[in-house]
């Protein structure tokens, strides 16, 4: 069952960009009521944290990777999420997942918090 649906992931080369869509199906869920975030999983590895943006846009990003390559924004008014990712790294190469964190202005980073998702996107970044 599909409860976020993600959108732009692509097959791309080193130092290029990305922009990731993630929309909430309108009149089902309350976007304005939900934290929202991205996470991703490269083969053989855990799901880990990226980004996420609260009800009222406080953003959170894993700095262990990011460090300013990727911004999370979100439109309430289209109940969407993005995650623009500039200077994609072969490293980058995992399947994204949109999800929803029901506690409005959370800032976790546990998945076990994020109760809605989509189904992924692949992003795969050539060297």
């Amino acid at each position: 069952q599909v409860q976020l649906i993600e959108s732009g992931g692509g097959l791309v080369q080193i130092g290029d960009s990305l922009r990731l869509s993630c929309t909430m199906p309108k009149l089902v869920f309350v976007f304005n009521f939900y934290t929202m975030g991205w996470f991703r999983q490269a083969p053989g590895t855990e799901r880990e944290f990226v980004a996420s943006i609260t009800s009222n846009g406080t953003i959170t990003y894993n700095d262990d990777f990011v460090k300013g390559r990727f911004t999370i924004s979100r439109d309430n008014s289209r109940q969407s999420v993005y995650l623009q990712m500039n200077l994609l790294k072969p490293e980058d190469t995992a399947v994204y997942y949109c999800a929803a964190n029901p506690k409005m202005y959370s800032t976790s980073k546990d998945r076990s918090d994020f109760t809605h998702w989509g189904q992924g996107t692949q992003v795969t970044v050539s060297s």
